[in-house]
């Protein structure tokens, strides 16, 4: 167990936690989530040992290994992709350089003594080889790397010319291949595409070790996760179960917080007025003064803490546009001795929103690249529907941003003339206020940098938009409120993503490229899983089952694979998250009804003790009247009433002490 006490970080004046406890299970599955800039990836450092906390500290069993995949890779070996990977297991790669150097040895002629000794530090090598697993340890080098979507023609090739998301990969299955006690994983499905994703989830479902993995990507954290860590302004919050039982409880936390904060607050205003009104009495200064001591020893309830902000979106209403927006026919597209397309047609319908789908290096970003007119090709053409206003967001356009711009110049670069008076306001609305539209952009991070290419693509209306994974370095806020924009969006829309809660909230057609070729189904997501699944099994006849044509939902099938599973787990979740909902609400209407009584009765104590009180002081005021206090039987009548009337408020003090503390409890 990973036992973190009292962490505090910051940097400059801003405080990214404080105070933080947390004890990590040795079988955890933990998703970290926060706004981007909360301090997601500083944490996993700091458990990593690559930075320090200003104080607290961290407990570990020494034995304990940690690994720890950051979001960029910037080191790029020299070594093959399977001798890189194989290096997680140092030990075992020293061992076997050992298990050769002996070897050699015994092929000399020497001394039989030397060689006996010899043959049994080769006796014990190849035991501590075998007892670490060395045997098996290419095999499953290989087949970890065959996961992550490395073929076996390229394991040999030099990790220096592959792509940063591919470097990204052997990072990875070096620490799936270590198995460390305790992985550490930031944003791992960024660079992953969804075959090698449902790989990594099978994977991990089986790993020994606990998992804190930060990700924005909502499937994946409802799959792998048991717990949720949310870090937002300042404060680390630990929840049950996953993603979805997380929005639930939070939801319902902060209900209750808000509930228990307001009538604390009502409960304090009671009895702030109770020491107003008595505080000078004579008669009444013990029970007032046990009132402010009560306030002063109070635990206040703090309202839960708003919201961190999020940026406002919608996009322009376009232009209505033709019914085919736009078409590819017979394209050729080769890069050097490699065809990606040999003659592909492509064409769409206005209002069609399609998700491109397939491995990563199937062609899902050429053939955006094609659509958008940013790509040459080699034959066929392109056709661009009547009225067409085409807006196209890459990846690439973050890294294309020019970093000695501020955000206001980078977005006035490319804004129409009448749009340039509200540029400031619209940068509002993506988070950019006041003076960080002066920031330059080199020194944004990659969230905002997204934010940026996004505001200066809606700067001019479009009604065919082409968007390549939109949503990578936006934290789910921001996601949100991106799905809730395109979902409301009026025009024709292609995007790639693998983000599969994206994919299903937008898409009404899965368009899976593979090897050159196309495949259009009907639906979403979830739907083309169903279908592929179902082709996969074949009927009962023999033969693959063909998709209904035409239709939206397949129809319902028995669960197949990991993601029906998954769906029918989150529903599960969900379900057990209702019931417990429900039961806290009907207990705290519970506990409301039961208190009433007492505090309807608390409110006509204090009327009593209001009226007796003004009854004592005419009492008291009569008693200084000269026919009173000179008339003997006057006198002793005044000073017994007066005797009562103590008496009687004394009373109704203790009652109302008694049934205060009952209410406090």
């Amino acid at each position: 167990m990973v036992r973190i006490n009292s962490l505090t970080k910051q940097y400059g004046g801003r405080v990214l936690f404080s105070g933080l406890d947390w004890q990590i299970r040795p079988e955890a599955r933990v998703g970290l989530v926060g706004p981007n800039g909360a301090g997601k990836t500083t944490l996993l450092r700091i458990l990593a040992g690559e930075e320090h906390p200003e104080s607290g500290e961290i407990l570990r069993p020494k034995a304990q290994s940690i690994g720890y995949l950051a979001q960029e890779i910037v080191a790029s070996p020299d070594g093959s992709i399977l001798a890189e990977t194989l290096e997680a297991e140092h030990e075992i790669r020293t061992l076997e350089e050992e298990i050769e150097s002996v070897e050699s040895a015994l092929q000399k002629p020497g001394d039989p003594e030397a060689s006996e000794r010899l043959l049994a530090r080769y006796g014990d090598l190849r035991h501590r080889y075998e007892a670490r697993g060395g045997y098996e340890l290419e095999a499953r080098a290989r087949a970890i790397l065959s996961g992550l979507g490395f073929r076996e023609a390229q394991l040999h090739e030099p990790v220096r010319a592959l792509s940063g998301g591919f470097r990204m990969r052997v990072a990875l299955a070096r620490l799936l291949l270590a198995r460390p006690g305790l992985l550490l994983l930031d944003e791992p499905t960024n660079h992953l595409d969804l075959e090698t994703l449902d790989w990594l989830e099978e994977f991990m479902a089986d790993y020994e070790g606990a998992i804190i993995v930060a990700s924005h990507d909502r499937v994946f954290l409802n799959r792998m996760t048991d717990e949720i860590g949310e870090l937002d302004a300042g404060r680390f919050t630990l929840y049950p179960g996953n993603y979805d039982a997380f929005l639930e409880i939070r939801e319902l936390r902060r209900e209750q917080q808000e509930a228990a904060a307001a009538q604390q607050a009502r409960r304090v205003a009671e009895i702030e007025r109770f020491i107003e009104r008595f505080r000078a009495k004579a008669t009444k200064a013990r029970q007032a003064q046990s009132r402010v001591k009560l306030l002063a020893k109070m635990k206040r309830i703090e309202a839960p803490a708003r919201r961190s902000r999020t940026m406002r979106l919608a996009f322009p209403a376009p232009p209505r546009g033709g019914a085919v927006p736009i078409s590819l026919r017979g394209v050729v597209k080769r890069y050097g001795a490699k065809t990606v397309y040999d003659g592909l047609d492509f064409t769409t319908a206005r209002g069609d929103r399609i998700a491109l789908v397939g491995p990563n290096g199937a062609g899902k970003t050429t053939l955006l690249r094609l659509l958008a007119g940013v790509l040459p090709f080699e034959g066929g053409e392109r056709l661009l529907g009547h009225g067409i206003t085409l807006a196209y967001y890459a990846q690439h356009q973050l890294e294309n941003l020019d970093p000695e711009r501020t955000i206001l110049e980078s977005a006035a670069e490319g804004a129409p003339d009448e749009i340039r008076p509200r540029l400031r306001t619209l940068l509002g609305a993506f988070l950019f206020h006041g003076d960080d539209v002066d920031k330059k952009i080199a020194v944004l991070s990659g969230g905002e940098r997204a934010r940026v290419a996004l505001c200066r693509m809606l700067l001019r209306p479009a009604n065919l938009l082409l968007l390549d994974e939109p949503t990578n370095h936006l934290d789910l806020q921001s996601r949100e409120v991106l799905e809730g924009a395109l979902a409301e969006y009026a025009g024709t829309l292609i995007f790639i993503s693998h983000d599969r809660y994206f994919i299903n909230r937008l898409a009404t057609k899965i368009c899976a490229v593979s090897a050159g070729s196309l495949e259009v189904h009907l639906g979403d997501y979830d739907d083309w899983q169903e279908q592929v699944s179902r082709r996969a099994s074949g009927p009962a006849g023999g033969g693959p089952a063909r998709p209904a044509a035409g239709r939206l939902r397949a129809e319902p099938v028995a669960p197949a694979g990991a993601a029906v599973a998954g769906k029918e787990a989150a529903r599960e979740e969900r379900r057990r998250a209702d019931t417990e909902r429900r039961a806290q609400r009907e207990e705290a209407k519970r506990r409301e009804a039961a208190l009433r009584p007492q505090r309807t009765r608390l409110r006509l104590l204090e009327e009593e003790i209001a009226a007796e009180e003004s009854r004592l002081e005419e009492i008291a005021t009569s008693q200084t009247d000269p026919a009173v206090y000179s008339d003997p039987e006057r006198a002793r009548s005044a000073a017994h009433e007066r005797r009562g009337a103590e008496e009687r408020i004394a009373t109704l003090y203790d009652e109302w002490q008694r049934l205060a503390d009952q209410v406090d409890a």
